[in-house]
């Protein structure tokens, strides 16, 4: 008798172990070179700061690697390389794998774009009596507005001439260029101002840039001398007059370079980290992949930020015409039903950021079931607010299909939610693609201020997403429902 009570006992505490679900540093299961190195690479692809720089820069890394673009291709055979421009904001990639996607597809989706100010289409005025010039800004997605001001800002963006010349903008970035900054109030007479609401301190309407303060040469009678100093360099430097911000995108965001955060320099800060560490992971994983068995797809989207509406946003058939026309090419002709019937057996990965447990602001969080920088990327089972709302809530036989693959390709990934319940809340592009019927789940890298000007990851949780995507578009999941 007593002898099995010693062995139940210590059967129980090898339960106990076995079901004991904690999260580790990835530190000390990958390896730190490796991460630093893919942190190197992905600090130099994150200078492209807009959703078009960004698209650009990844279909001239695809040329390189010998992907083509879709619409140049004929029949589409195992392992051939294809991609398609979502008008130069988004890009789709696919390597062929041993089926022309009867059996459904491997697809990774993230987004290019990220919070930020752009300017108004008649942006440009000059206040007489401050005697000093400013653009006009209308802010783009979630931002707690007063984190914009007094930071020195960059340009970028295009502007297309009366003659219909594009003129591609980039201001800020280089060491002799001038920055641009939103002012705030001098704390000597924010009395007032103090008192308010942070959602108060700044306004969307006082997110005004300033651009100038020198008056146009010359003894001529005329008003706002300042703005017309600022079109003269404009017209000078750059061909472009008032009318040409009509049809512009200037996006206004952080100036300045990534740069390594803690003695160790185990993190990376920058701007747009949400979403294009996600975006860089699957860019790369992709590029990766060997001899894949189903055919793998990457998404990079646009408008993400804004509901993922429009033309470049995911919702947007756009992207689904990419797989389309993957399924036809790859099969010799379209049907409509079997193309429908092999989205429900694809697998999906929405590769977007979670928020990272803070220990300053620890109330917002449930630690349990949080992401904890430098525990390896974070798959997240619902994101939505108020009772899982606009959420997709992933099938619990997906999840331990991926838990599984990750597991055995020694991939550290945690179990997260985001934030406490009813603590607020967010969603992402994994709700649009579990419409097709697919399996879909989120994954990601946990980011601390988050769609904050300045954010921070861990390079080990990149380059952990990194292994995660690669994996998994080389993975034969099945699911049975």
């Amino acid at each position: 008798m007593m002898e099995t009570e010693k062995t139940n006992g210590n059967e129980l505490k090898d339960l106990q172990k076995e079901l004991s679900y904690k999260k580790t540093s990835a530190w000390e299961s990958l390896d730190k070179q490796a991460a630093f190195g893919f942190a190197q690479e992905y600090k130099e692809f994150l200078l492209n700061k807009t959703e078009r720089e960004f698209a650009k820069a990844t279909v001239d890394m695809l040329k390189s690697c010998g992907f083509i673009d879709i619409d140049d291709a004929g029949e589409l055979k195992p392992n051939d390389k294809v991609y398609k421009s979502i008008r130069g904001k988004g890009v789709t990639i696919a390597i062929i794998g041993q089926s022309g996607g009867m059996d459904g597809y491997n697809i990774t989706a993230a987004h290019l774009d990220s919070p930020r100010l752009d300017l108004k289409q008649i942006p440009l005025y000059e206040d007489e009596g401050a005697a000093l010039a400013l653009f006009k800004t209308h802010y783009y997605g979630g931002i707690k507005k007063y984190q914009w001001a007094t930071i020195p800002l960059a340009l970028h963006g295009v502007i297309y001439t009366k003659d219909s010349q594009k003129v591609e903008v980039c201001i800020g970035e280089d060491e002799n260029d001038p920055v641009f900054v939103v002012s705030d109030l001098l704390v000597h007479l924010a009395s007032e101002q103090m008192g308010l609401k942070a959602s108060e301190v700044i306004t969307g309407e006082q997110l005004n840039i300033a651009i100038g303060n020198m008056p146009i040469e010359g003894d001529g009678d005329v008003s706002q001398k300042i703005k017309l100093n600022i079109l003269k360099i404009l017209n000078e430097k750059y061909g472009i007059d008032e009318d040409s911000f009509i049809t512009a995108e200037i996006e206004a965001v952080p100036a300045g370079k990534p740069r390594d955060v803690g003695f160790d320099s185990s993190m990376i800060a920058a701007y747009g980290h949400d979403d294009r560490v996600c975006s860089f992971a699957a860019l790369k994983g992709i590029l990766s992949a060997t001899d894949p068995k189903r055919t793998c797809i990457c998404i990079l989207a646009d408008k993400e930020e804004i509901g993922s509406l429009g033309a470049t946003g995911l919702q947007s058939r756009l992207y689904e015409n990419f797989i389309a026309s993957l399924f036809a090419k790859c099969n010799g002709s379209y049907d409509e039903l079997a193309f429908r019937r092999s989205l429900e057996l694809t697998n999906v990965l929405s590769m977007d950021v979670d928020a990272a447990y803070d220990p300053t602001f620890s109330s917002a969080f449930e630690i349990k079931n949080s992401a904890v920088i430098g525990s390896g990327s974070a798959m997240t089972k619902f994101t939505g607010a108020r009772g899982k709302s606009s959420s997709n809530d992933a099938d619990a036989e997906y999840i331990r299909a991926l838990f599984d693959l990750f597991k055995k390709n020694g991939v550290p990934v945690q179990m997260t939610e985001l934030g406490k319940v009813d603590q607020g809340g967010g969603g992402t592009v994994a709700f649009i693609l579990a419409q097709k019927g697919s399996n879909t789940v989120d994954y990601g890298v946990p980011v601390l201020s988050m769609h904050a000007p300045m954010e921070v990851i861990s390079k080990v949780d990149l380059y952990s997403a990194y292994q995660g995507a690669k994996a998994f578009y080389e993975s034969d999941i099945v699911i049975k429902h």
